[in-house]
């Protein structure tokens, strides 16, 4: 049936994400974290970026563990709520960071001639210390309001749910879809200005130093507007009109169609925890060299065994 199919899909693909995404992201947290370098205010926000993406990884067996139980939630109503919102706690959370990568990225290209010290690591770590402490409150007060309202015996989870009693939770949701796409043309029109910037600094190739370094910045930055475009904006695209039906009397013909665009919108989602890697992998030279390295050394070792088993033993002569 076409519920079997949806729920396949969601299987395999929730657990293709969590794998690929779980090995990317901590080797960009090791990196982050036990290769001592001097880092700076991207590097910050991309360590940041990778703690999001994990803690969102960690919710994925979960919602895999429910789509193989026939999507029948056996763990108990708080795991459920809890489960559900550090999943979309992490996904705001990281959205909001790749917002500020970008601005980070139009603020150097386009003050750094005169300010090169405009934007330092001190203060993006104080800019995600406010985030993490705002997104933590919010999911605790989502959480608490969420236990104490939900039936205790249900044994549904991550289902569509009507909210014409619960319109301070829908209207939340309304928020967080707003400021999704206020920071996404923020976004168009930051990108807009890099590329005519980046144009007028090529122009000026011979007056301007590091012309280059400025080229692969705005390159890096389009590479953040494709992920976000690509992952984010179909769901938010969707999301007015689910929560919309949410406040309405809708059909269950209608609240089925709604359920499966959302979960298949989620899984777009959910794949920035895999695409992430990439834009580490491009935007910090640190991470680029600790992956060649392992790579390399992979690489030699494997030659190594290859050419001492190759080799023929020596016999004695007769």
């Amino acid at each position: 049936t076409a519920d079997e199919s949806l729920t396949l899909a969601l299987l395999i693909s929730y657990s293709v994400i969590f794998v690929t995404g779980l090995v990317g992201n901590v080797i960009a947290l090791y990196v982050f974290l036990c290769v001592h370098f001097k880092k700076n205010s991207i590097q910050i926000y991309l360590l940041n970026v990778a703690i999001a993406d994990l803690l969102l990884i960690v919710c994925l067996p979960f919602r895999i563990f429910y789509h193989i139980s026939q999507n029948t939630w056996l763990l108990g109503l708080t795991l459920c709520k809890i489960v559900g919102t550090l999943f979309y706690m992490n996904m705001y959370t990281s959205i909001i960071l790749l917002g500020l990568i970008s601005l980070d990225r139009y603020i150097k290209i386009n003050r750094s001639v005169r300010h090169p010290k405009l934007l330092t690591a001190k203060q993006s770590i104080y800019i995600c210390c406010i985030l993490w402490v705002v997104a933590i409150s919010g999911f605790i007060l989502m959480v608490v309001q969420a236990t104490m309202k939900e039936d205790k015996n249900s044994t549904m989870c991550f289902h569509y749910r009507e909210k014409q009693d619960a319109k301070i939770e829908a209207g939340l949701n309304y928020i967080l879809v707003i400021i999704f796409w206020i920071i996404f043309i923020l976004l168009l029109l930051s990108y807009i200005k890099i590329a005519k910037n980046v144009l007028k600094i090529s122009k000026r190739r011979t007056s301007i130093p590091n012309t280059g370094k400025y080229v692969i910045i705005a390159r890096n930055s389009f590479i953040v507007l494709i992920i976000f475009t690509l992952c984010f904006v179909p769901y938010h695209f969707f999301r007015f009109i689910y929560i919309s039906s949410q406040l309405q009397n809708t059909s269950c013909y209608w609240k089925q169609i709604i359920h499966k665009c959302n979960e298949t919108m989620l899984v777009f989602s959910s794949l920035n925890s895999c695409l992430d890697p990439v834009m580490y992998f491009l935007m910090s030279r640190r991470i680029r060299k600790t992956v060649l390295q392992l790579i390399c050394k992979r690489h030699f070792a494997n030659s190594n065994m290859n050419d001492s088993t190759s080799e023929p033993k020596q016999g004695h002569s007769l």
